[in-house]
């Protein structure tokens, strides 16, 4: 099939070329391989291959439908669509609903989205050909939107090369000035990284910890940017410029060599992360720690199963062939809670502006985790308040809210929330009066769209009320000392 479908593109898009002079069905292949490393499903990369026929050539989506079959066409359907996707800014007065299909597809099939992202993948790597102003304009959009998708699905390596090279034209000055502080301290610290790794190898051997390899990472440039920013530029504040990677073949392992490492190098207090029994919103598992070596520098060290390393650069991709029951799963099944969520709000959300409010606060932003004094735990955006734990806990909650204790002490409603926080919200019996207030200091979509429906009803009843006390026969000093 995958033959099939090779042949049956690269014919019709004979004679047709790239701006950089290529053969244009360079860009399918491009993007088939890119996706075929993370994903290698037959149908998907085959829909790969042939997802700018029907719109770049004479061949219509039918034809493809008969050759390939109803899956095929539906996935190039799903990618055509939202080719007609053109993101610009935020003024422009398409943008939203464009927002919205480009969301809506994404929930429908995850499918077409890991092809779009491949396909801007090699577009991005290609991006030199096309003129400076349409470059800036791409690559924007790919900053805003195509790298928060990658990074929320999940797929580490696609989402660090979109934005790195979407930073060096977004912002030219910036990544020449990081490129360079990063290169200084590589070359400060290169030295002692291949030490440290050469110690670590010896001690978990001497200790009979199993591992499979230990690899190390230096840290993306936007990335390291963005630590930068908060950070005044002092990078001796960065302690994961570099890390170390310690593979395992078990969940054990990895906390036995969690141990092992702690016995032998002093741990930075405060900075050692379970995402094992806690794992990030999109999936991602490991245990880190950082730790002082014996000339006193600070390393980062990550610990994961070689499934869990899968899942880090595969992501939800890796879903399809991982499945728990050891089967592949069906494309129905491999939808992530947050695409359920694009399509709920979808239908719960009235305005166009309101849905990318939505999207803006809930999707893009950096995720905690909160827990109940039972222990249950609330993913939450960062920034979100004990508002918006009270309604994720329950509706009603929310409603009959008077306060708080966090981590054991008495707190305000209107407190920002840190990650592990263990938040006990205090209720009345009756429902409490709820201000415009609380809607300022809700940031998740669920917070406000309660607390909308409720000041909507409210001011309802206050309608009611002056129409009942016929206003006309009233002065208003009156009426209200008796309301």
């Amino acid at each position: 099939m995958l033959k099939r479908a090779y042949e049956f593109a690269q014919k019709a898009h004979e004679g047709q070329k790239r701006k950089s002079g290529e053969d244009y069905f360079t860009h399918a292949r491009a993007a088939a391989e890119i996706l075929g490393k993370i994903f290698p499903d037959p149908s998907t990369l085959a829909a790969t291959l042939l997802h700018d026929v029907p719109e770049d050539t004479r061949v219509k989506l039918e034809e493809i439908k008969t050759e390939f079959g109803g899956e095929i066409a539906s996935l190039i359907d799903g990618v055509t669509q939202l080719g007609h996707v053109r993101m610009k800014t935020s003024k422009d007065k398409f943008y939203v609903e464009n927002m919205r299909k480009l969301f809506m597809a994404t929930s429908q099939d995850i499918r077409v989205i890991l092809i779009k992202l491949a396909d801007r993948l090699h577009n991005m790597r290609t991006i030199e050909f096309i003129p400076p102003e349409k470059q800036m304009k791409v690559a924007q959009e790919t900053l805003e939107i195509y790298a928060p998708i990658a990074g929320r699905l999940g797929i580490g390596g696609w989402k660090d090369e979109l934005e790195d090279l979407s930073f060096k034209i977004v912002n030219p000055k910036e990544f020449e000035l990081t490129k360079k502080l990063l290169g200084e301290e590589v070359q400060k610290r290169g030295e002692n990284l291949k030490e440290l790794e050469k110690t670590l190898s010896h001690i978990l051997r001497t200790e009979g910890i199993k591992y499979l390899e230990i690899t190390s990472r230096v840290k993306r440039l936007y990335s390291l940017f963005k630590k930068l920013e908060r950070y005044k530029n002092d990078i001796s504040k960065i302690y994961d410029v570099f890390a170390l990677r310690i593979i395992t073949r078990s969940t054990p392992d990895c906390y036995a060599a969690l141990g092992v490492i702690h016995k032998h190098f002093q741990p930075v207090p405060g900075r050692i992360k379970d995402y094992i029994s806690i794992p990030k919103p999109n999936g991602y598992q490991s245990l880190h720690t950082t730790v002082f070596d014996r000339q006193g520098h600070i390393f980062e060290l990550q610990i994961r199963t070689d499934l869990m390393h899968e899942e880090a650069e595969r992501g939800v991709a890796a879903h399809w062939f991982y499945a728990e029951e050891g089967k592949p799963e069906s494309a129905g099944r491999l939808q992530s809670r947050w695409m359920k969520e694009l399509r709920a709000w979808q239908e719960e959300t009235q305005s166009p502006e309101e849905y990318l409010e939505n999207l803006k606060i809930d999707f893009f932003r950096d995720r905690i985790f909160v827990f109940t004094p039972k222990g249950d735990i609330k993913d939450l955006p960062q920034g979100a308040t004990v508002i918006d734990f009270a309604f994720a806990v329950h509706t009603d909650l929310g409603y009959h809210m008077m306060g708080a204790k966090i981590n054991g002490k008495m707190g305000r409603i209107y407190d920002e929330l840190k990650k592990g926080d263990v938040v006990e919200i205090l209720k009345t019996k009756q429902p409490v009066k709820i201000s415009r207030d609380w809607l300022k200091a809700a940031k998740t979509s669920n917070a406000r769209s309660r607390i909308r429906h409720y000041l909507h009803e409210h001011d309802k009843g206050l309608l009611q009320r002056i129409k009942e006390l016929k206003l006309q026969d009233l002065s208003l000093p009156k009426f209200f000392r008796r309301k």
